[in-house]
């Protein structure tokens, strides 16, 4: 089993503070975070949404990658987008739902197939199961 740890030290008040998110584990990249840029324009900071949707996106594609693999059609490419919705939700905020947009180049498959493929890593990629109290929609195209 594989542990990851990230940080977020913040300062200030929810309207004007914001946070310093720090990935520890692979120090790839350390992020801004603040309210507005959650709640209104992103305004060069990011927000813990936009960050689930990274982690979304690229797991979906490993996952997919993965299963396509397995059925002996790896693919040349796969692009998935995801976007996340978020906004109020009684005395605070919600995610609303989470959208995957995948298209991908597969060598030796046909569109149902890619179709069936694409429908069944959804559950399985384990930010999907982790999101999985939230509707997920998926479209996938193959190129």
């Amino acid at each position: 089993m594989t542990v990851r740890k990230a940080t977020t030290v913040w300062t200030g008040d929810l309207a004007r503070g914001a946070g310093e998110v720090s990935l520890d584990t692979s120090e790839a990249a350390a992020f801004t975070v603040s309210f507005p840029s959650r709640a209104q324009e992103a305004n060069g900071q990011t927000s813990p949404e936009e960050l689930i949707a990274a982690a979304h996106s690229s797991c979906f594609s490993m996952q997919l990658s993965g299963l396509l693999g397995a059925n002996d059609t790896p693919p040349d490419r796969i692009e998935t987008s995801a976007m996340v919705s978020f906004g109020p939700r009684g005395e605070g905020f919600a995610i609303f739902g989470l959208a995957l947009t995948t298209t991908a180049s597969v060598p030796g498959i046909d569109a149902a197939r890619f179709a069936d493929i694409a429908e069944r890593a959804k559950p399985i990629c384990p930010v999907s199961a982790a999101l999985a109290g939230t509707d997920i929609a998926l479209e996938a195209t193959l190129a």
